[in-house]
């Protein structure tokens, strides 16, 4: 039996919805995130993926965030642009950006092996087209380069945010999940709905020598 029904899911995911009330949580969108929930608490249950227990929380702060974000991205990126989500864990945002924008090529860095386990098991088990970076960014080929990169929940936020500028393509955007307290020069900032502490910052990356047009 699902952890929640598709009513409570959509009615939990509706505020997240940017901009609100133009776009449709699809059904088959709902029995994504609500598989995806329960493979999330399964696993959750013998590996520490997160520490949010309660589903309703699941849904608000790990989906609702990153259907947040997934709206926000949706108007700047096209069909086969290429989106890495830098830190991914459990696969938050980059894995339900791909459940809402199928058209974008997503990679989820993740270097921990039961999370990369879990990444796995939910790209399969949902057909997603994500792929999976199962080392340290770092290592990823020095050329490497992406149209978006997101980021959530990672360590040294100011300074890995520094590191992942560096994997935007020219004209590309960087979107950062981050809590009170971390400023970006320049960033465009969205209110995450039901939160003052967590802001969605979203700016076009500009490249090192060079001027904001």
């Amino acid at each position: 039996m699902a952890a929640l029904s598709d009513d409570r899911i959509r009615e939990l995911l509706a505020p997240y919805v940017v901009p609100p009330g133009t776009a449709e949580l699809s059904a088959s969108l709902i029995r994504q995130v609500s598989e995806y929930l329960d493979l999330l608490l399964r696993w959750n249950a013998r590996v520490n993926l997160t520490a949010i227990r309660r589903p309703e929380e699941i849904i608000q702060r790990h989906f609702g965030e990153s259907i947040f974000t997934a709206g926000h991205l949706a108007a700047r990126l096209h069909a086969g642009s290429e989106l890495l989500d830098y830190g991914s864990g459990p696969g938050f945002p980059g894995l339900p950006i791909q459940m809402v924008l199928p058209e974008v090529r997503v990679t989820v860095a993740e270097s921990q092996a039961r999370k990369v386990a879990f990444l796995r098991e939910v790209i399969r088990t949902l057909g997603l087209g994500a792929e999976v970076w199962s080392r340290r960014v770092e290592e990823m080929p020095g050329k490497r380069r992406f149209d978006a990169v997101t980021l959530r929940a990672v360590e040294k936020m100011a300074e890995t945010v520094d590191d992942a500028a560096t994997r935007v393509r020219e004209g590309g955007w960087m979107a950062a999940l981050v809590g009170v307290g971390i400023e970006i020069v320049g960033a465009e900032e969205f209110l995450i709905p039901g939160s003052e502490q967590r802001r969605l910052l979203i700016w076009r990356n500009v490249p090192r020598g060079t001027s904001a047009s």
